[in-house]
């Protein structure tokens, strides 16, 4: 426990969300997986998982493609430096194999925030990616003050534009020519779910 405080909260659809002082360390728990914070441990596990272009090319550039581990090591230490519960990693048998994170607004933006995951291609079709999207809308709604977040879908993500629906988010527009990804300029849908 770290000498922390927990307290403990039973989310709406049953998950249990243990909130650890000092730095807040948020682990949400699934049967099938666990979404926590990024450890330095993670770091071959989550290189072997994100190295690959399948995962990259529905992904910022800032997801680099090959992806490292002295990447690997680097993101870690950059969520380190985030506010708790903003950015977890999905956690599949002890092995961090995706991540799922909000970016915070600004300004007038401030009660919006920008959702994405990702998840490794050996876990794919198995109904994860919903299950934690919905895990992290809930806790996030639960905790933060956010009214809205929202999701940019590349035109040929439709398995993501399925996670996003199943998730209950809607979508709201399709932005013409919005993104260019791999030399292409192409649309991206943009998915958004409201605080009830």
């Amino acid at each position: 426990m770290l000498g922390g405080i927990a307290r403990r909260v039973q989310g709406q659809s049953g998950d249990t969300v243990a909130d650890l002082t000092p730095k807040t360390m948020i682990e949400i728990k699934r049967k099938r997986f666990t979404l926590r914070e990024w450890r330095p441990g993670d770091a071959e596990s989550l290189a072997r998982h994100a190295n690959n272009v399948k995962v990259s090319r529905n992904l910022h550039d800032a997801f680099p493609h090959p992806y490292t581990r002295a990447d690997a090591e680097s993101w870690i230490k950059q969520t380190s430096a985030v506010t708790s519960g903003m950015i977890f990693a999905i956690v599949v048998d002890g092995q961090a194999v995706g991540g799922i994170g909000i970016n915070p607004g600004k300004d007038v933006d401030r009660r919006t925030a920008a959702i994405g995951y990702w998840l490794g291609e050996a876990y794919w079709g198995r109904g994860i990616t919903t299950e934690a999207l919905q895990a992290v809308t809930e806790y996030i709604f639960s905790v933060f003050d956010f009214a809205r977040l929202e999701a940019y879908v590349f035109e040929w993500n439709l398995p993501s534009t399925r996670v996003l629906e199943k998730a209950g988010y809607t979508r709201e527009a399709r932005l013409r020519k919005k993104v260019t990804k791999e030399g292409r300029t192409v649309d991206c849908f943009l998915y958004a779910r409201v605080r009830e």
